[in-house]
């Protein structure tokens, strides 16, 4: 009923469990003197005229009575507190542990979750994992402690009754193990339903034009309808689920404290048991079901939250991308004779040999799924050779440190992100020591200085998605922001791709500027954006085809030459049509 992992994420938290527990202990025996206090008074006044003293004799059990009130008051505020430090500190530290490992994976995927399903789970599902670890599990080890404490108690007084209440005790877990199978059933596909909703409704907000422009929104609609639905009814599971469950565990404790009560009768009639130890033992017969039946309830909760801290581990639990701890000295990268594969069985790079020298603009070009990417991937870190070597500075990429190897690198794409915030701030994030004066320079660069002093200067904000800048601006800005960086290397990741021909004309011209001082990779589909290269590789089906400047791949007429005459033939062939 506990999941060892998911306990294992508390970490050093786990203590504030060990203190709810014991005070929850302490309680319940404050619990039973102020009964044994009220039984105590009752015996005195039925044996009143046998005591001297008058009402003074009722002072010791008011006294203990007093006392039990006060200890059960103080550890139930104790238990509260302690239970709302465990949900903080567990949330905290959880999200504190997932915001951790999505850094770590970088640029790695999470194991195909999507945003709105990992968005759900850090947010939602920790919040679920909350009462889980601040509810559930305390609740458990204080009810399989409390039965054996009050057996404990109960047995000296009349050990029949006591055997009975025991033995009763177990029908609520044999109970709750009887629905768990069908319980976590159900929770896995409730939370499969929730972040399918959550991503069907994320998809449609963001396609939303498309749709309209479609006119597929009725249609989107409906699947959206469809999607609601399907949560509807596995939360109406959920909840009759949790109903029967509910009523089984009510009968079986209601119905065991009752036969507690008739056997504490018949202990009377029978066992000359005394009227006031029968009272006793009947009053506290309902403490031993109480905290199964408690945690009977808890148990839902946790059935919800330990679904959610399977998506959790499934995340915390992806191996972390292999670095070291040597710092960068050099930057020159090489790639040597390297072999990758995504599934261990097709190979989507086959023996590839690069070098990219601390100066100069080397680009990597080739027809969709080359493997050009793949090969950028590689020098990010993202993904580990199958075989061969990927080094920096004649040093194994997989013992440098990230910190250090990516405090050497710059990274510009076609879909580079610029953050909900001013301009100043995007710059900020690059460099955080970058002045006014350097960041007009760098806009200045790539012909946007002018467009921002005019649009509300460095304060101007970026709205989510630079939605309200053009996306060849937002390509500039992109590119203004890595050049303030400051980095030796700078790799161009189609950063030209799908912008108008002044924006790509004034990128080409700062990267080849930029290449005469820092390490340039380019990848590009647009050949005619590599002419003015240092050096050119071409890639077909994952293996390195020819390399060369662009006047030695035109002469040799290989591949490189066909698909860059190609190219030619095809832009000049739409220009006449456009004129």
């Amino acid at each position: 009923m506990i999941d060892k992992n998911l306990l294992r994420l508390l970490g050093g938290n786990k203590k504030y469990i060990f203190y709810t527990v014991a005070l929850m202990v302490i309680g319940l025996f404050a619990n039973v003197g102020i009964t044994a206090s009220i039984c105590w008074a009752i015996n005195l006044a039925i044996h009143y005229d046998e005591y001297s003293g008058g009402a003074i004799i009722f002072l010791w059990p008011a006294v203990c009575a007093t006392v039990g009130i006060t200890v059960r008051y103080t550890t139930s505020r104790l238990v509260g507190e302690l239970k709302d430090t465990l949900g903080r500190k567990a949330k905290k530290d959880l999200r504190q542990r997932v915001y951790n490992k999505i850094v770590k994976l970088g640029v790695r995927s999470t194991d195909g979750m999507s945003m709105a399903g990992l968005t759900q789970v850090s947010m939602e599902g920790v919040e679920q994992l909350d009462l889980y670890y601040s509810s559930y599990i305390p609740q458990f080890f204080y009810a399989m402690l409390a039965p054996f404490v009050l057996f404990g108690i109960t047995v000296g007084i009349q050990w029949q009754v006591a055997l009975v209440l025991l033995c009763c005790v177990p029908l609520i877990p044999v109970s709750i193990v009887a629905v768990s199978k069908w319980a976590k059933r159900i929770f896995a596909k409730y939370w499969g339903k929730y972040t399918s909703m959550g991503d069907s409704f994320l998809d449609s907000v963001q396609g939303l034009k498309e749709l309209k422009i479609f006119k597929a929104d009725e249609a989107q609609h409906g699947k959206m309808n469809e999607t609601s639905e399907d949560f509807r009814k596995i939360t109406m599971k959920v909840l009759v689920m949790q109903l029967a469950s509910t009523t089984i565990m009510d009968l079986v404790a209601y119905g065991g404290a009752g036969l507690g009560i008739a056997m504490s009768i018949i202990a009377v009639t029978n066992w000359d048991l005394s009227p006031v130890a029968a009272l006793f033992l009947i009053l506290v017969a309902v403490d031993f079901f109480l905290p199964l039946r408690a945690f009977g309830s808890a148990f839902h909760i946790a059935m919800n939250g330990a679904s959610a801290g399977k998506k959790i581990l499934s995340l915390l639990e992806m191996p972390d991308p292999v670095w070291g701890e040597e710092e960068v000295e050099d930057t020159e990268i090489n790639v040597d004779n390297v072999t990758f594969s995504y599934d261990g069985k097709r190979d989507v790079l086959k023996n590839v040999t690069m070098t990219f020298r601390k100066t100069g603009m080397i680009s990597i070009v080739g027809e969709s799924g080359c493997g050009k990417s793949t090969i950028v991937n590689m020098l990010f870190g993202a993904f580990r050779p199958k075989s061969g070597l990927v080094t920096v500075g004649g040093k194994a990429l997989e013992s440098l440190s990230r910190e250090s190897y990516y405090a050497h690198l710059a990274v510009v794409s076609y879909n580079t992100y610029i953050f909900n915030d001013t301009v100043r701030a995007n710059f900020i994030l690059a460099n955080k020591n970058v002045t006014d004066e350097e960041i007009y320079t760098a806009l200045g660069k790539v012909n946007l200085a002018d467009f921002i002093r005019e649009n509300g200067g460095l304060d101007k904000v970026i709205t989510e998605d630079a939605a309200n800048i053009s996306g060849g601006q937002k390509q500039r800005l992109a590119l203004a922001v890595n050049l303030v960086a400051n980095k030796d290397i700078y790799v161009f990741d189609e950063a030209t791709s799908n912008i108008d021909i002044e924006s790509e004309a004034i990128i080409m011209a700062n990267i080849k500027a930029l290449s005469r001082t820092k390490a340039v990779i380019v990848i590009s589909h647009r050949l005619a954006n590599v002419v003015p290269s240092d050096l050119i590789y071409y890639m077909e089906s994952g293996e390195l085809k020819e390399s060369g400047t662009h006047d030695v791949l035109m002469a040799k007429g290989g591949g490189y030459a066909k698909l860059y005459t190609t190219q030619k033939n095809l832009e000049e062939g739409y220009v006449e049509v456009t004129k």
